[in-house]
């Protein structure tokens, strides 16, 4: 307690004491005919050399201000897509109070505009209605990290010891790549994750608040990570290589290459990274007389490689044709070393020693096809056509040797398996989205239709003197169709004073499932083929308010009804191995888990933004350590009763000459409650909070550091761990060389090695202690060059397939960055 309260004052020192430097400017643009212009793009220019102090666009009603301006001398350069970029007068910032820049007319552009040059530096994090952005591109600490770390350590994300994601207190959190959903989930998603550098990241979208535009999957939300994409005119292109070391080395490489004219946007990138590390897992696991203290050493090895390729077509000015291809490939190994002792708890004598010592060789192949077509014309109306075909190939092969040794040490049985599970995911879909302005207001509908289809082997084999038998009784073939038919409106419109946002989505899903292989039925094993059938509709609504009659503070009022439908490999229900003790299996009573979320929002001054949010979780599914045959466990998915989450979020960025600090504090309570009968209950309360810290340093002479940091407070993972507090803090260093087309960045993340997690579990008669960690304290070099033309200039500045899905993804901010 007195860490979180030293925490927590510390944070609104930060919020009080940053509010008493604020200072405002603000302004007005119109057309030509003297309407509100919205859209147009404001930029707060130093009077002395032109350079760029901020950068905001207009809101509906054709307004910007830019906020905590230190006094001087600037002006205010404002453009928009077809007309002529115009300059405001000089003016003096007031040392307090709110200055007013004289309205700012833009005239239609006579013919093509001269190109202008644009360059801009965006923050590391932006705060929007509805979503944080983190831009990974310009951050020095993030250097050398995987996705998967990026997300450990993003505002209101939790990573549990299996990997798993939870947002602001929530599972069910549906993860996007560039604007697309991947099919994965678990141990998949993980390892998936784990394989996407930094390096290929432009930023991650945390999205508290989707709109029916996007799909109804995703209970606490949806995290979009964007792929870098170069968006400049002419020929150019970047380099970059990076080591890391910890306890192993570490080292990653790639390019990316662009041409882009008045006709064609061509594209593509290519990034390699190889590593190899080493996690600990320890787990003491009390059940009936028997004590079972396992310790783990994790040794993950693997090369991986990503890709992006794809050409967009300029029809005319109305049209784009588009395709566009990217990929990831990887081969991993996986040595894990476990030792296990097994003593009776009533004498606390050791009884006998299991070693397990796995190695598991693994390959990843996942691709997606995209054709796309844009139509866009004056008045409002936007047509965007999407087909996707994609596919994942999965290939395991683990050998499991478990050792059995008496309390002397001395070897007295050997079990040997080995286990072959390819697993194949084909994807295809078609969306349609189209808008148009309506009653005053923007209309949307558009729908999709989704079909994905898996087929997973798992074969056993028994090793004997070497040899390998088939286990027939222990195999299984598991395959799964799913089809997922969606509808949806979307309407929005401003008022004097507010603005309205609603709509409803549609969501039709059809699913199979069939599982062939053996059941036991307490004599022999019977061949047994199980499937099920399901077929239901359901309606989403969402809807949001925001009260903005006075600009610089800003109520909203924000609802949504969300789904997550179980992960294909949690409805298998046999059984997988892990070792003579622990097993895992699937559930195919499994439901879907269904959320109402009800936020209340406000943003104070265009920076401090507040969040309130209330959820109720129906048919929660969660992992659950449960038991059978008196000493062993299996670990299992099962709705929880309900859940209900209350959750706030606060956040503010401060910015004063050099030095520039953004903050946020995530809390949640949640209460878990379900009867499984026999005894068996959880009844839970938990309270969360997260501290995320980011600072940023300029040191001139092309310098700039970094310091951030988080704090996680004691919480609840998978319905029934009871988890220790854990916190990290990185550093870094980033200097800019070669007339800055070159970069060289230096950090060191978890400088004071302590991201390291506990974790209690009790629960069906057992009880689970455990801890664990890995190499997260690692020294990190990455040298960056970019060459060709680096600006992006304002003439036909159309937008091509991937930057329209990250804008549509990116829909419903509202609001100036900052």
């Amino acid at each position: 307690m007195f860490i979180m309260r030293n925490l927590l004052l510390l944070l609104l020192c930060v919020l009080t004491g940053a509010v008493s430097y604020a200072q405002q400017i603000t302004g007005n643009v119109k057309d030509e005919q003297g309407k509100n212009l919205q859209g147009a793009t404001v930029a707060l220019k130093k009077l002395k050399d032109s350079s760029v102090v901020k950068l905001g666009i207009t809101n509906t009603n054709g307004n910007y201000t830019f906020a905590n301006i230190v006094t001087g001398s600037y002006f205010i350069n404002t453009s928009h897509i077809g007309y002529a970029v115009k300059n405001s007068p000089s003016f003096e910032a007031s040392s307090e109070g709110i200055t007013t820049v004289p309205e700012i007319s833009l005239m239609k552009s006579s013919g093509t505009l001269k190109d202008v040059a644009v360059t801009s530096l965006k923050p590391m994090v932006e705060v929007k209605a509805d979503k944080t952005i983190l831009n990974i591109e310009g951050s020095v600490n993030a250097v050398g990290q995987d996705a998967l770390e990026l997300l450990r350590k993003s505002p209101g994300v939790m990573v549990d010891k299996d990997d798993n994601l939870s947002l602001s207190g929530k599972n069910g959190v549906q993860v996007y790549i560039d604007g697309r959903p991947t099919p994965l989930s678990g141990a998949d998603l993980a390892a998936y994750l784990k394989s996407m550098q930094s390096s290929s990241i432009e930023a991650i979208e945390i999205i508290t608040n989707p709109s029916a535009k996007y799909e109804a999957a995703g209970n606490a939300g949806i995290i979009n990570i964007r792929l870098k994409k170069n968006k400049s005119l002419g020929t150019n292109g970047s380099v970059n290589a990076g080591y890391s070391i910890g306890k192993f080395p570490k080292y990653n490489t790639g390019f990316a290459l662009n041409h882009r004219n008045k006709k064609i946007n061509a594209f593509g990138n290519f990034n390699y990274n190889n590593n190899r590390g080493e996690n600990y897992m320890n787990f003491k696991r009390t059940q009936l007389d028997t004590l079972f203290d396992q310790k783990t050493i994790m040794n993950p090895k693997g090369n991986n490689q990503n890709f992006k390729v794809g050409l967009d077509y300029f029809i005319n000015n109305k049209s784009t044709l588009g395709i566009m291809l990217n990929g990831n490939m990887g081969e991993n190994v996986f040595g894990n070393k476990s030792t296990t002792d097994i003593s009776y708890l009533p004498s606390g004598e050791l009884v006998k020693i299991l070693t397990a010592n796995n190695s598991t060789v693994g390959e990843r192949r996942s691709g997606n096809l995209n054709l796309n077509y844009k139509y866009s014309v004056a008045g409002g109306k936007d047509l965007n056509i999407d087909a996707d075909r994609g596919l994942y190939r999965i290939k395991s092969n683990q050998m499991q040797p478990n050792n059995y040794y008496d309390k002397t040490g001395v070897l007295y049985s050997t079990r040997v398996y080995n286990f072959i599970a390819p697993a194949d995911i084909d994807i295809y879909s078609l969306k349609t989205d189209y808008e148009q302005n309506f009653e005053k207001g923007r209309l949307g509908i558009g729908g999709k239709t989704a079909f994905v289809k898996t087929s997973n082997v798992f074969n056993r084999y028994d090793i004997f003197s070497g040899n390998r038998f088939y286990d027939s009784t222990r195999s299984n073939t598991f395959n799964y169709k799913e089809n997922i038919n969606a509808l949806y409106i979307n309407y929005n419109r401003a008022f004097k004073g507010l603005m309205v946002q609603f709509g409803v989505r549609m969501e039709n899903t059809n699913l199979e499932g069939i599982s062939d292989g053996f059941k036991w039925n307490g004599s022999k094993f019977m061949e047994n083929e199980s499937g099920f059938k399901r077929n239901y509709t359901d309606f989403f609504p969402s809807g949001a308010i925001t009260f903005n009659k006075k600009p610089t503070s800003q109520w909203g009022l924000r609802y949504s009804r969300r789904i997550d439908r179980p992960a294909y490999q949690d409805l298998n229900p046999f059984e997988f191995k892990l070792d003579d003790y622990s097993f895992q299996k699937g559930n195919i009573d499994l439901r879907p888990q269904y959320t109402n979320s009800f936020a209340v929002t406000h943003t104070y001054k265009y920076t401090l933004n507040t969040t309130l949010n209330y959820s109720h979780v129906n048919d929660v599914f969660t992992q659950l350590v449960d038991t059978t045959e008196r000493s062993k466990s299996f670990l299992t998915k099962k709705n929880l009763a309900t859940q209900d989450v209350v959750s706030l979020n606060i956040s503010y960025p401060f910015s004063k000459k050099w030095y520039s600090v953004f903050s946020n504090l995530n809390s949640s309570y949640s209460h878990y409650k379900a009867d499984f009968g026999a005894g068996r209950t959880v009844d839970l309360d938990a309270f969360a909070f997260n501290i995320y810290q980011q600072h940023t340093f300029k040191l001139g002479k092309d310098y700039t550091a970094e310091l951030s940091g988080f704090f996680n407070s004691p919480s609840i993972w998978q319905g029934t761990f009871k988890t220790s507090s854990m916190w990290g803090v990185d550093a870094g260093l980033l200097k800019t060389i070669l007339k800055g087309q070159g970069t060289v960045k230096i950090a060191v993340s978890d400088i004071f090695k302590t991201m390291q997690w506990k974790a209690k579990s009790v629960f069906a008669g057992q009880t689970l202690d455990g801890g664990g960690g890995w190499e997260s304290r690692l020294f990190k070099i990455n040298l960056g060059y970019r060459f060709g033309n680096n600006q992006v200039k304002a003439a036909r500045q159309r937008k091509t397939s991937q930057e329209e899905e990250n804008q549509r993804v990116s829909d419903g901010g509202g609001g100036i960055s900052r």
